[in-house]
């Protein structure tokens, strides 16, 4: 049971707009349980969506190395809600096979699946971040070769922001979509391994 009840139907007509403006058109469910329960502080939601909808919408990012990020990003918070909805919608849509989503819930995510170079250096640059909140040189350059300086502050940025959705579903106890994908397996830390 979440901490925080998502908002249910009927919504406020403000809310109801809000919402529609969150969610692709036409889609076949009701608005996310993480988005009704931001709904809860509209102003806080609103502030969110600018942010949110830029990274998704209006990144420079190629859109599988924005899901390859958001992925692994996730799956090392151990955030199942927002890995799911990402693998059942936008990770596939951008060409993310379903190896190559296992891949990003295991300890050694290049080891398991193929990647080419430059998504290598993204799974790798989401796990020095995680474990460190340091970038080493030679992920930075790695990195360089392949984006443009744009796009490597986007990338530092979208790292932090999904960081940030994944704990506030984990603290909020969010339970996973119905029609999410499964997380197939929970981040262990090597040394448990």
């Amino acid at each position: 049971m979440p901490r925080i009840e998502p908002l249910t139907p009927p919504y406020p007509a403000s809310v109801d707009r809000a919402l529609r403006r969150w969610m692709p058109p036409d889609v076949p469910h009701e608005p996310l349980a993480l988005f009704r329960v931001l709904h809860r502080n509209p102003e806080l939601a609103s502030r969110m969506f600018a942010l949110g909808a830029g990274l998704l919408g209006h990144g420079l990012l190629p859109a599988i190395d924005r899901e390859i990020v958001i992925a692994r990003t996730t799956a090392r918070t151990g955030c199942a809600y927002e890995w799911g909805v990402h693998a059942a919608t936008l990770a596939q849509q951008a060409g993310l096979s379903p190896e190559q989503l296992r891949a990003t819930t295991e300890t050694h995510a290049t080891a398991g699946a193929a990647w080419l170079p430059h998504h290598a250096a993204l799974l790798d640059a989401v796990d020095e971040l995680h474990d460190t909140a340091q970038l080493p040189q030679s992920t930075w350059d790695t990195l360089s070769v392949h984006y443009e300086d744009a796009q490597l502050l986007e990338l530092l940025v979208l790292i932090g922001w999904y960081r940030t959705i994944s704990y506030l579903a984990n603290g909020l106890l969010i339970k996973e979509e119905s029609w999410g994908i499964r997380f197939p397996a929970r981040w262990q830390h090597p040394a448990d391994v």
